[in-house]
């Protein structure tokens, strides 16, 4: 698409489109409170975590363009083999630069879509209640999804690149909606992020998606 012809962003409801960025860290130091389960399973949920959530994002009709930034060469490949664009992170150890990264090589790609900006922890997310989130948003305000224990972010999405500000980190509830984003209501599925052992169980019996379930049951299978 030539980006001097794309045509503007459709922010009425039910048209506006969305470019989702989801960063993902390198598998050595991603998921540090997992390490109790054992290195092998960390590394492990934290690429199914990626692919599930991706998968999911992918398969929302609201979403026109999904871009994963990782230095982890192999899971982008991976991804990439799923049709899904994935370019290194130029700013590793700043996430909310990072993902300023992203936006911007995104709504280069494609200017007609709004950025968001997405954990990529939520295994348990569904496209359709994805779809259903995002068409909660107010044209031309930036919003965000509170996650499961209330005071961190899954999601932030913003009308334009321009206004695009994501603020995650510890307390980044509060951060957003101090810089005036609105809370929007979603289902768990888009709120139950994995940080730790409690989190995966609670996970697990909301629903995983494929990839993760698969790693569960081969990795940490229920006892019987």
């Amino acid at each position: 698409m030539n980006p001097q012809s794309a045509p503007p962003v459709d922010t009425s409801a039910g048209h506006r489109r969305f470019g989702v960025v989801v960063p993902v860290k390198p598998l050595r130091v991603a998921k540090s409170r997992l390490a109790p389960l054992g290195d092998e399973l960390r590394r492990e949920l934290v690429a199914a975590f990626a692919v599930d959530t991706v998968v999911a994002v992918s398969e929302s009709p609201s979403v026109g363009g999904v871009l994963v930034v990782t230095d982890e060469v192999g899971l982008a490949r991976e991804l990439q083999e799923l049709g899904v664009a994935a370019v290194p992170d130029g700013t590793s150890g700043d996430l909310n630069a990072t993902l300023q990264q992203g936006a911007a090589e995104l709504v280069r790609r494609r200017p007609d879509l709004a950025p968001v900006a997405m954990c990529a922890d939520l295994p348990c997310l569904r496209s359709d209640e994805l779809t259903a989130t995002l068409a909660g948003c107010t044209p031309g305000s930036a919003a965000f999804v509170p996650d499961a224990a209330g005071t961190g972010t899954t999601l932030y999405t913003a009308p334009d690149l321009e206004r695009f500000r994501p603020r995650f980190g510890p307390g980044s509830r509060g951060a957003h909606e101090t810089a005036g984003a609105l809370p929007l209501a979603a289902p768990p599925s888009l709120r139950r992020d994995v940080d730790t052992a409690e989190d995966l169980e609670a996970a697990r019996e909301l629903g995983v998606g494929a990839r993760t379930g698969w790693v569960l049951t081969r990795l940490l299978p229920r006892p019987s």
